[in-house]
């Protein structure tokens, strides 16, 4: 086996200049009206945003929710938010992806709050997805026995997702609580490392208030706490299908731009960056450097080989300046073209007028 690669070399960063991307220019009809939409729903998000917290609550504080100990902070849905059609629909959809999962265990989830607040549920449906037992007791009635359960089902979650930069929103407390924000947010997660083939809703919003007690008084702020949106890459992929091959040839032709100095060509993009050589190579094209071939298995043959060199190529990337890429290494290793292209796209956008 080859040696274990070493980090990144030095890089000597060019300066460009922003410009207005080609996808903006492929849309089309489709496009503007997206953008429109966008540009609306993002100022109508902002004014909410700007308004909430001088508008008086419309939201119907129970007794229950004040009664709090000093700087204890209680946060609840906007009962709007809660009547919004794509907030019902991801509901539905990541219930519905649960009760699928555990068809065999003969597990049916009606209501997320109530039915996984104890770990039982979550605990069957990391196993399954995950493909692992956890050493935990299958049934606990007290809520000891029932964080110490959540406390190691989540502990198994972090250590999947963490390695691969989510952000943890959610903790013990949280799903114990019956924190609907914070179950979402877990299972949100979930449903995109282990690439669960539904389709999540665009651009769902959440507003919330934040209940908060303070020497003998309580105060609430509102705002939007989260939205799961989706990029132009999905929106291509759903509504504008006839414009995907105009997206990949002018991403070939750029690659190829590059490659070409080393005698190398690209004619399929799902294929040809799953093992990471041509993304690390094209790396060092872009940036001018020489990328020394200990760093990297130039001949990977092992699935670990191909997301080191993938993972490896994505290190590059930040260390030019560009953020940490949206999707997975192991998404480009498994020939999932939407991720490619959004690694590619992003190499465009910065690097598109390097000779």
């Amino acid at each position: 086996m080859s040696a274990a690669p070493l980090r990144s070399p030095a890089l000597r960063p060019h300066r460009m200049k922003k410009e207005e991307s080609f996808l903006g220019k492929l849309g089309g009809t489709l496009a503007r009206k997206k953008k429109a939409k966008e540009v609306s729903d993002l100022q109508e998000e902002g004014k909410n945003a700007i308004n909430a917290p001088m508008n008086p609550s419309a939201v119907d504080i129970h007794p229950e929710d004040t009664l709090l100990e000093e700087n204890e902070e209680r946060t609840m849905i906007d009962p709007n938010s809660k009547e919004d059609p794509k907030f019902k629909e991801l509901i539905k959809v990541l219930i519905d992806w649960i009760n699928d999962v555990l068809v065999e265990e003969r597990i049916i989830v009606k209501q997320l709050e109530e039915d996984l607040y104890d770990g039982q549920v979550l605990q069957k449906l990391l196993e399954k997805l995950a493909d692992r037992k956890l050493n935990v007791a299958e049934v606990t009635q007290s809520e000891i026995g029932q964080k110490q359960k959540l406390q190691t089902v989540l502990e198994a979650v972090h250590d999947l997702l963490r390695p691969h930069g989510w952000t943890i929103k959610w903790n013990v407390d949280s799903i114990h609580g019956k924190n609907l924000i914070s179950i979402l947010h877990l299972l949100v997660a979930l449903a995109m490392h282990f690439r669960a083939p539904i389709r999540l809703p665009e651009h769902v919003s959440v507003q919330v208030v934040v209940v908060r007690v303070s020497t003998n008084s309580w105060e609430e702020q509102r705002g939007i706490l989260h939205s799961w949106a989706r990029d132009a890459f999905d929106t291509l992929f759903d509504h504008a299908p006839d414009k995907l091959s105009v997206v990949k040839k002018s991403l070939i032709t750029f690659v190829n731009k590059h490659l070409n100095k080393l005698n190398l060509e690209v004619t399929e993009l799902e294929t040809q960056f799953a093992d990471g050589v041509y993304l690390v190579l094209l790396m060092g094209l872009l940036e001018d450097y020489f990328v020394p071939l200990h760093n990297f298995y130039l001949t990977p043959e092992s699935f670990d080989q191909k997301v080191h060199n993938v993972s490896f190529a994505f290190e590059l990337m930040q260390d030019g300046g560009l953020k940490k890429p949206k999707a997975r290494p192991e998404d480009v290793v498994n020939l999932d073209l939407k991720s490619t292209l959004r690694v590619l796209y992003n190499l465009f956008t910065k690097y598109k007028n390097v000779e």
